[in-house]
């Protein structure tokens, strides 16, 4: 029966990795996965985590199954990182979550209990958004549809667009998904205004915000890319939130995620958890613990959590470095076309701004990966590889 099935095509970021490592150009410079790297090209862990690790190897004494929930630890950790310590949502109890297998799986199981809550709900999400959305919320069955969001040929935000689609055309009930900070794949982020006018706005329209989260830190700050967020819990009564800890802590592989509902009452959240635990449950059973049970222990020891919020700071503050540095090199190697927008860009990525074909001749002549639509990886770049990076992005323009 399996010969009915057609091979699919390769997936455009994985295949993208898997062309850089074929190709034989010891010079090659990989823009493309979305994994932080050191100046060395290396991906890794940050030194409050290897500590956790070891931690739990000496502490932890079984490895039977943790509650549906998740590690309460982490759990609360996390909420309180994003939340803040002593929120009204926390206090009141009004937050259902979970821990679940990374940022897919937080967004896979909140697309799931949306469906169950409006079955006729549309989801509106940024023109462009990450790639991945599209599939992981669509299979919940909920209808998608875009809303303006960046505009390449003046490499800013379209946001006066982007509130006119939404009062035009999304209704009561429907949904927003909004990335909370160091948007992906454009890293062009909404100003803190802009948010207050966006949360009127979903007021005003009876709509959900339902916020993805998975670079806090990367991009002005933990407190400060907390801000969008946060304002959506204060101004409005309910929130959908998906979280990753894969890039701020370093946990690619061990898939550790959360996922909450912030309700208008601990009445409603009770059932809330009883719902996206059945959809966990019916996913995967029961959650993931390692990745979890690290991120505990970095959050609530106090040593550890200051190590991990120096090591974010210095990972940003590199990133932003590099940025500035490839800006300098372009107008110093002659670029006909003026960057300064990357450094107004946050976080991991950045829209080069260029066309898919210009993207594909820095592949084939310089051996430069990065995906077609012009979005790079900054923290793939090097003081060692800026001057090649440079050099080739000026000859394709």
């Amino acid at each position: 029966m399996f010969e009915v099935l057609p091979q699919l095509p390769a997936d455009p970021i994985l295949g993208l990795s898997a062309a850089f490592k074929a190709d034989p150009n010891p010079q090659k410079i990989d823009l493309g996965v979305g994994v932080y790297k050191d100046e060395k090209g290396l991906t890794p862990i940050p030194t409050a985590v290897a500590k956790a690790q070891r931690i739990l190897l000496e502490t932890e004494d079984s490895k039977t199954y943790i509650s549906p929930r998740g590690v309460p630890g982490f759990v609360d950790g996390l909420l309180e990182l994003l939340l803040g310590k002593g929120h009204p949502a926390l206090l009141e109890d009004r937050i259902a979550a979970v821990q679940a297998p990374g940022g897919c799986g937080s967004l896979s199981i909140v697309s799931e209990l949306l469906k169950r809550c409006n079955a006729d709900a549309t989801v509106w999400y940024s023109d462009p958004t990450w790639a991945n959305h599209i599939p992981l919320i669509g299979k919940a069955g909920l209808k998608l549809e875009k809303y303006p969001y960046f505009d390449k040929a003046t490499a800013s935000v379209k946001f006066d667009e982007m509130i006119d689609c939404l009062k035009a055309n999304a209704k009561a009930g429907d949904i927003v998904l909004l990335h909370g900070c160091c948007h992906n794949p454009t890293g062009a982020d909404l100003t803190q205004e802009q948010w207050q006018e966006l949360a009127s706005v979903l007021a005003d329209k009876g709509l959900l915000p339902f916020v993805d989260i998975a670079y806090l830190g990367f991009g002005d700050g933990l407190e400060e890319d907390a801000y969008g967020l946060r304002l959506m819990v204060e101004k409005l009564p309910e929130v959908a939130l998906a979280a990753s800890c894969s890039k701020n802590f370093g946990l690619y592989r061990e898939r550790t995620g959360l996922a909450a509902l912030i309700t208008t009452s601990k009445v409603v959240k009770e059932a809330i958890q009883t719902q996206i635990q059945s959809i966990a449950r019916a996913i995967y059973s029961m959650s993931p613990a390692y990745g979890g049970a690290l991120v505990d222990i970095v959050l609530n020891t106090p040593d550890l959590r200051a190590e991990w919020v120096a090591e974010v700071d210095a990972m940003r503050e590199r990133m932003k470095e590099l940025r500035a540095l490839l800006v300098t090199k372009l107008a110093e190697k002659g670029a006909n076309k003026d960057f300064a927008f990357v450094n107004q860009q946050k976080g991991m990525f950045s829209f080069l701004c260029i066309t898919p074909e210009q993207v594909l001749e820095m592949r084939n002549k310089h051996s430069v990966y990065f995906v077609e639509s012009s979005r790079v990886n900054i923290a793939g770049i090097s003081k060692e590889n800026v001057d090649a990076l440079a050099e080739a992005l000026v000859s394709v323009l």
